[in-house]
């Protein structure tokens, strides 16, 4: 079994812009590469990596690749494209085709100060750019309530691919009513056989360490009942995981969740899931 970390970012704060980052993320408001995090890979069992864009510029998107050239356990990278340029969103396509591990197009939405941004026309020739190339387009939202526009984007864009980061940001540690919220969100969003989703950065609010096992065990189990285990791909979301305890607590701990599954259904999630939603490891 070939263990694939979906969602992992890297940044270099002398070569691109983080706008995000800042003091009150003093941990992680530093350059931060694979040689950081690979003793950890190699202590969890991980064999591959997908690198996930963590800025709306193009010199992120350049700094992935820097880092995948040097890194054979890169096998994937999801870069980041304007989707309100139709024009120059086409041309990056194209452009980043051309090389076997770029996998996917992801825009921080969740920072958009206009919450229904996404599904504005002007996103939609993007959008269906995407799908006319079979490129993957990451979903990620700031909390449950973005859920409710992935049904649409599917109905208007019934060919492309989608993966919803960080399980839509369920309310961990809430109260039921917050947890059913999310739940039948998520459950409409899933409704789509061509909507898939991440079991990564599932963090309560204010304090991104305060959780447990047992915290996200229901949230797990809902994910799987909703997708099942062929639709569903393990993340580690570090560096930001940092803040929850570091990579070997988030993904231990995640592994402990799946690890009673049967086995086929526990090796899609801990690879084969990425590995067929990004054809990773194609060749062209």
């Amino acid at each position: 079994m070939t263990v694939i970390d979906s969602h992992l970012h890297v940044w270099d704060l002398d070569r691109a812009d983080y706008p995000w980052l800042g003091p009150h993320l003093a941990p992680i408001d530093v350059s931060l590469g694979l040689d950081d995090v690979r003793a950890d890979l190699r202590f969890t069992g991980v064999d591959g990596v997908v690198l996930v864009q963590a800025a709306d510029n193009a010199e992120d998107t350049a700094t992935m690749f820097a880092v995948a050239d040097a890194a054979a356990e890169v096998v994937g990278v999801v870069a980041w494209a304007p989707l309100d340029d139709p024009e120059v969103t086409a041309q990056r396509i194209a452009e980043l085709r051309a090389d076997p591990r770029f996998v996917g197009i992801r825009v921080l939405i969740h920072d958009m100060a206009d919450r229904d941004w996404i599904v504005r026309p002007q996103q939609d020739a993007s959008l269906e750019c995407l799908a006319a190339n079979h490129v993957p387009f990451d979903y990620v939202t700031a909390d449950p309530l973005a859920l409710r526009h992935v049904p649409t984007i599917c109905e208007r864009h019934p060919d492309l691919p989608v993966v919803i980061d960080h399980l839509g940001k369920p309310p961990v540690g809430g109260s039921p009513e917050q947890v059913r919220s999310w739940r039948d969100l998520l459950a409409r969003a899933a409704e789509s056989p061509t909507v898939y989703a991440k079991v990564s950065g599932l963090y309560p609010p204010g304090d991104a360490n305060a959780w447990s096992v047992e915290d996200l065990r229901p949230i797990v189990d809902a994910a799987l009942e909703l997708f099942g285990a062929d639709r569903l791909m393990l993340g580690s979301d570090w560096p930001v995981s940092i803040l929850a305890g570091g990579y070997r607590r988030v993904w231990s701990e995640l592994n402990r969740i799946v690890g009673d599954l049967p086995t086929a259904q526990r090796e899609a999630i801990l690879g084969g899931t990425a590995t067929a939603f990004y054809g990773l490891g194609r060749d062209e």
